[in-house]
């Protein structure tokens, strides 16, 4: 594996990481494995024996082309924590550390939230040296306000996210596993509102995951209902 200095052109600074990605890449790290390695030009969270292991907090699109490159000659794989439980904290003024309130958000991530961001690159989940794992996480979002910025939102701006656990891991290595996560009971075929309603999900991110596992080759269209496309499972 081609492993070079820290200070080549592709290299991206540790000091750009947040407290999420910090943490996620210390709690994930096992002895033995080395950490912000540059294998061909692009620095790696983790290196594994001979496992390229990329942990990712935000979206996936800056990322499409760095893995696709790493995936044609190494082993990659694709971490990526979804909040099952958040804290929101507030924080007073732009340095202080006082905290205002802190309060349990309503809102409760899952693993199929992944779909939301894989649009950037499905097809890459069919190849064979490439898998993505999701982290629940529970998590603390820092906001602070800034009474300048963000007036939509009265000037609180998320500052940063914070790891407070990892709940569960869900490994994807093949498009299989992805077809997993389709409930039994879906009846076909189905359109992306049959889909939402059985995986108790919005239609929009039913639709994104109707498109993911149509690229990666787990459905395929086989008629309309009106103005929908109607989709059953690809035999194994």
């Amino acid at each position: 594996m081609p492993v070079e200095s820290k200070d080549a052109s592709h290299a991206i600074s540790t000091l750009n990481e947040g407290p999420l990605h910090a943490a996620l890449k210390e709690w994930y790290a096992q002895p033995g494995d080395a950490t912000e390695v540059l294998v061909d030009g692009f620095l790696i969270d983790v290196v594994r024996d001979g496992l390229l292991i990329e942990i990712q907090t935000r979206g996936f699109s800056p990322l499409k082309r760095k893995l696709a490159k790493l995936a044609q000659s190494h082993r990659v794989r694709l971490v990526y924590p979804i909040a099952c439980e958040k804290w929101i904290v507030r924080m007073k003024g732009r340095r202080s550390k006082k905290v205002l309130g802190r309060r349990k958000s309503p809102k409760r991530g899952a693993v199929e939230d992944v779909f939301a961001e894989l649009v950037a690159f499905p097809a890459l989940c069919a190849h064979p040296d490439f898998s993505i794992e999701v982290l629940l996480t529970q998590e603390e979002e820092v906001r602070r306000q800034y009474p300048d910025r963000a007036w939509r939102r009265r000037g609180w701006v998320t500052e940063e996210r914070r790891l407070l656990d990892v709940v569960e891991r869900h490994v994807f290595g093949t498009p299989a596993d992805f077809a997993a996560l389709l409930p039994d009971e879906l009846a076909e075929p189905f359109d992306t509102a049959g889909l939402a309603g059985a995986v108790d999900c919005p239609r929009w991110l039913a639709q994104k995951a109707a498109y993911c596992m149509r690229e990666m080759g787990v459905l395929e269209p086989v008629g309309k209902r009106g103005n929908a496309v109607l989709y059953s499972r690809r035999p194994s």
